[in-house]
């Protein structure tokens, strides 16, 4: 069996050079290579390409390369998640590309296995679509994607043995399984090194003859960012309440539920284990329990997309992106409910994007949106001035054509029969004067 060379984080650090495109493995800071990164920044490599799902945090993981002015360009899913992405997009100052995170995972898996490129229905009619090769593939138009590889990988892995095979931990797999087959050299940072036939061989996730060098780092609280515990400070309005308890009507024993950031959120509140309902998370875990009543942070817990720490319910399986999306592209996913800043009669919806402001965070939504079989979209019915978000033509930009099958919003319920938008109920203590007085879509009413 070979034996990987195991170098200190100085020494992988060495071996990038400028002008590197480098994969940095991780979900927020939860599976980060943070070691790595960190000893890249204390070099002179500049000119970087970083590719990953977002640049760290602020001062943490790619974060800190970020700052040193070492990445000449980033290509990720969500940049939103580190304000200092965000500032050197606005500035122009690095060069980036938005992909959906469902196609950045596949991207990556492709590149890995030496396929040139893909199609996808993620993205179609979206601006993030425009400019790419579409075809139609049995009655679908879809979106071709180029597979993605890299000179240098830095990824995370929980444990390896002295032969480079891999073992994650949790919600730790998400892009860095994928990661570890795309790259010419693969830098795996492990918690913890063992001799060769320690890891049984149903428990590797990542195959020794990916791997090139090994380091060991041990992870701290500090290195986990927003991750390290749980935040316990939400106040809910009841309006707010009001809607999630109305999605979560919506649920069937034995649905695989998806839940967006914000007042989908709020619906895993509301699920108790004889219901049956099975939560999906997009960075790679199926069974998401409640937030850990100690407190406890991605340490000793999984973490779901919003980078929020939950439990495992029994029965609960991990693993990564690129199979979380395989998931949801697949229709394997029953429900997803989602938040959204434009709903319109046609049932496309815009949640994801601003006109002015830099389109900076995608996320899965486009994937979700266009993948679950069935799509619920909360949001308020109208912004602080009174304009209406339920509208006759969405006018901010697209993440899904066609696939709203349920609006609740604080004063009404929607549905689409037969492709028209149809008022079917009413939310306590609200009037049809009102819904109609706040409406700007045409809608037809069906009241029961």
């Amino acid at each position: 069996m070979k034996q990987v060379p195991q170098i200190t984080v100085e020494e992988a650090a060495a071996l990038v050079k400028d002008g590197d495109v480098l994969l940095g493995g991780g979900f927020g800071m939860t599976g980060n290579p943070v070691h790595l990164l960190h000893a890249l920044a204390k070099t002179q490599t500049k000119n970087l390409t970083f590719i990953g799902n977002n640049v760290g945090e602020p001062n943490l993981g790619g974060g800190k390369l970020l700052l040193n002015g070492q990445i000449s360009k980033m290509i990720g899913s969500f940049f939103t998640s580190n304000p200092d992405a965000v500032k050197a997009a606005q500035s122009g100052e690095v060069e980036y590309e938005l992909l959906p995170q469902g196609t950045l995972a596949e991207a990556i898996r492709a590149g890995g296995a030496g396929i040139g490129g893909f199609y996808t229905p993620t993205s179609v009619g979206t601006l993030i679509a425009k400019g790419r090769d579409t075809k139609m593939i049995n009655g679908q138009e879809q979106v071709f994607i180029e597979g993605i590889r890299g000179n240098v990988a830095f990824i995370r892995a929980w444990k390896a043995d002295t032969a480079g095979n891999l073992t994650y931990r949790m919600t730790e797999q998400n892009f860095n399984r994928a990661m570890a087959t795309a790259a010419d050299l693969v830098i795996a940072e492990v918690e913890e090194i063992v001799p060769v036939g320690e890891i049984d061989p149903n428990f590797i996730h990542t195959p020794g003859c990916f791997v090139d060098y090994l380091v060991e780092a041990k992870v701290t609280p500090e290195d986990l960012g927003s991750s390290a515990s749980v935040n316990r400070g939400k106040k809910v309005s009841e309006s707010r309440m009001q809607m999630a308890k109305r999605a979560f009507a919506e649920l069937k024993n034995g649905d695989v539920v998806n839940l967006g950031i914000g007042i989908p959120t709020l619906v895993a509140d509301l699920i108790k284990p004889e219901d049956g309902i099975i939560l999906h998370t997009e960075n790679g875990m199926l069974g998401v329990g409640p937030a850990p009543e100690d407190g406890g942070g991605a340490m000793d817990y999984p973490v779901n997309a919003g980078k929020i720490p939950v439990t495992a319910l029994k029965g609960s399986s991990y693993f990564d992106s690129a199979d979380s999306f395989a998931m949801i592209r697949g229709g394997h996913v029953d429900v997803a409910i989602m938040g959204g800043l434009e709903v319109d009669e046609k049932g496309n919806l815009a949640n994801w994007a601003v006109p002015g402001k830099p389109l900076l965070g995608v996320g899965g939504a486009m994937d979700l949106a266009s993948g679950a079989k069935k799509l619920i979209v909360t949001l308020t019915h109208a912004d602080p001035d009174g304009t209406s978000k339920v509208v006759p033509t969405c006018t901010l930009p697209l993440t899904a054509e066609g696939v709203v099958d349920l609006v609740i919003t604080d004063l009404a319920v929607f549905a689409y029969p037969e492709g028209k938008l149809t008022l079917i109920e009413l939310m306590p203590n609200v009037t049809i004067e009102e819904v109609r007085a706040k409406t700007a879509a045409q809608f037809i009413e069906k009241l029961s």
